[in-house]
């Protein structure tokens, strides 16, 4: 009997919840339709099938027992949806990072194309200017290929004032044309210094701008 009464406001709660929910319910769809709905019959209703006087006289008990068992069934069907939902979550998650890998991989390559063609460019003009039969031309191919050089070092993290001090911080352990590196760029500090009057031979500034090339393509710059 005890328990009974605990649970009485429980069972007046859950039943005033419902009949202002279906009341809400008649007055829209009164609305809606036109017409006018008796709500004071309605709750007269509701109120003499709790206390036994409709559908077999069914009383409080009954009508808890039903609102129990509805509220088992809306909530197995609450669990189902939401196993559903979690489902659709994890799906959605997968083909989003699906979708992203594809863009990477699609358009990944397309934004490093302008950096890439612009080397292209300064090599290819590079080659032009040793294709040439005049020494000057040879020492400015080897003065430009020096600057590449110092851009591509900086990009890979190589830090100082110019080439030199940026080959002082390089290892030969993961810098596989380093020595390359080294002897190009000696070549172009003479050239530096000397101007005009360093004897470059056609020999000498081929094999300085292989070694260039050498190392460009060590890193992909070519």
């Amino acid at each position: 009997m005890d328990k009974e009464k605990e649970t009485a406001p429980v069972h007046w709660l859950a039943l005033a919840g419902v009949a202002v929910v279906v009341g809400f319910v008649f007055v829209v769809a009164s609305g809606a339709g036109g017409s006018q709905i008796n709500l004071e019959y309605f709750y007269r209703l509701l109120y003499d099938c709790i206390f036994g006087s409709c559908y077999g006289s069914i009383g409080f008990a009954g009508f808890s027992a039903w609102l129990a068992h509805l509220w088992v069934s809306i909530t197995i069907i609450g669990y189902i949806l939401a196993a559903l939902a979690l489902v659709v979550i994890v799906y959605a998650t997968v083909r989003l990072f699906d979708l992203r890998e594809k863009e990477e991989k699609e358009y990944g390559t397309l934004i490093l194309a302008p950096a890439e063609a612009e080397e292209n460019k300064r090599w290819l003009h590079i080659e032009s200017l040793m294709g040439s039969t005049s020494a000057s031309d040879w020492r400015q191919a080897i003065i430009e290929a020096d600057i590449m050089l110092d851009d591509m070092l900086g990009r890979q993290g190589y830090t100082g004032a110019g080439v030199g001090e940026k080959l002082q911080q390089a290892n030969a352990a993961d810098f596989d044309t380093l020595q390359d590196a080294w002897e190009a760029h000696k070549v172009r500090n003479q050239i530096a210094h000397e101007g005009s009057a360093f004897a470059l031979s056609e020999t000498l500034a081929r094999r300085t701008i292989a070694r260039f090339e050498a190392v460009f393509r060590e890193f992909d710059v070519l």
